[in-house]
């Protein structure tokens, strides 16, 4: 089979590649959302997210994008007046901002500069100084590829008395995260990540102190009202029709993730991190984030001087079927991303640093020797920061 520049490199954060399991799955005949076979799939869905998300706790599905998940979590836990505070380093943590003001919350913002973390001193100061009864971080913000210390920042949460909700949509399954370890009260994901999945599905855990809070909360909600989702769970169904042939592929998205091994992906997500890192690096090229926020889904580069980023992406695309991302608000044009979630393998990054770099050269931009990119990443394949790299990387093949 000739293969096709589309399928040679789709490195956006998000959507990703399918795989092969996953979009036969989802060609399946209708099957009737209220019978015995569909509950027994929903079952096995749920029972598959709370292993993804590391949680004891109720899984709830909701047909929609991350973004439904993220408003469902507002609509149950905030109401006109209620204190809250967002963290906001990026274009996804000022979504979270936008949907408590919305919801008519008392809205006070911790701002980070885009491509760096939120360190507990800031974040503790700021739960002092206002008091909040929720705080709503990002975990992975992918505008800027930071990936913040959820484990630590939870823990301030907990000291101050704070639920914490967390929007893990471009890094659960593909990094590590433990709801329940870390506490974190509502974890919203979306599907098309490193769940391997279209757009159109969403998910969220939530702790037994989060139901004990939405039982309280009056804000107007229908379709987002998760006691509904709660309650339809309990006989296998959804409580609205749901995506029948949505919920097939995550059903299969989920078989291939624990034949993967949830932490098997994490490293696996890792190598490509460190691989994407080190190519870009040996171009001579600024990345925006340093080492310690990383994020291993997604990674920012500052354009190169003299090259309209934008017209080079576009070319890129054309010339190599490589399709990246451009930057988001005020970073649009100073900076393009690379996306290396869900169903990827090493070679196709070490693909898409030639495609950066022969493209870079065609406009003029040679800070490197030929082939360097593609080396240093094919090296950072066996280093020791990342854990059993080379049986990643040697059993691939196998894993799906």
């Amino acid at each position: 089979m000739i293969m096709t520049k589309k399928e040679l490199g789709l490195r956006i954060p998000g959507p990703t590649p399918l795989p092969p399991e996953v979009t036969l799955a989802m060609s399946r005949p209708m099957i009737n959302h209220r019978g015995a076979e569909f509950r027994n799939l929903w079952r096995e869905a749920l029972a598959g997210l709370q292993e993804v998300f590391q949680t004891d706790n109720e899984c709830i599905i909701l047909a929609g994008s991350g973004t439904a998940a993220m408003e469902a979590a507002v609509a149950n836990l905030v109401e006109p007046g209620t204190p809250v505070l967002v963290v906001v380093g990026g274009k996804f943590g000022q979504r979270w901002a936008d949907l408590t003001k919305a919801y008519k919350a008392a809205t006070f913002e911790l701002q980070v500069p885009w491509g760096e973390g939120v360190s507990t001193e800031a974040l503790r100061e700021a739960i002092a100084a206002h008091r909040p009864e929720v705080v709503f971080l990002t975990h992975n913000e992918s505008s800027t590829g930071v990936r913040n210390d959820i484990a630590s920042l939870c823990a301030v949460c907990r000291e101050a008395g704070c639920l914490t909700v967390v929007d893990a949509v471009s890094s659960l399954g593909g990094a590590e995260f433990y709801t329940d370890r870390w506490g974190v009260d509502i974890t919203v994901t979306g599907s098309q990540k490193c769940l391997m999945l279209p757009p159109g599905l969403s998910f969220l855990a939530v702790s037994a102190a989060a139901w004990q809070r939405i039982k309280k909360i009056n804000s107007p909600r229908y379709y987002f009202d998760l006691e509904r989702y709660r309650q339809a769970n309990k006989i296998g169904e959804a409580p609205f029709t749901p995506a029948v042939s949505l919920v097939f592929g995550l059903v299969e998205s989920l078989r291939l993730i624990r034949s993967e091994g949830l932490e098997r992906s994490w490293q696996r997500h890792a190598l490509l991190q460190q691989m994407t890192r080190r190519g870009l690096e040996a171009l001579h090229l600024e990345l925006l984030v340093e080492e310690k926020w990383a994020s291993p889904t997604v990674t920012a580069v500052k354009s190169p001087p003299g090259i309209d980023v934008e017209k080079w992406r576009k070319e890129v695309a054309s010339r190599t079927g490589v399709v990246l991302s451009g930057g988001q608000d005020h970073l649009k044009g100073r900076i393009f991303r690379v996306g290396h979630m869900g169903y990827i393998v090493p070679l196709e990054i070490l693909a898409t640093l030639k495609a950066i770099e022969t493209t870079l050269r065609a406009f003029g931009y040679e800070a490197a020797g030929p082939g360097s990119g593609s080396a240093a990443s094919a090296s950072a394949s066996a280093s020791a920061a990342v854990r059993t790299a080379e049986e990643v990387w040697l059993n691939w093949p196998s894993m799906f």
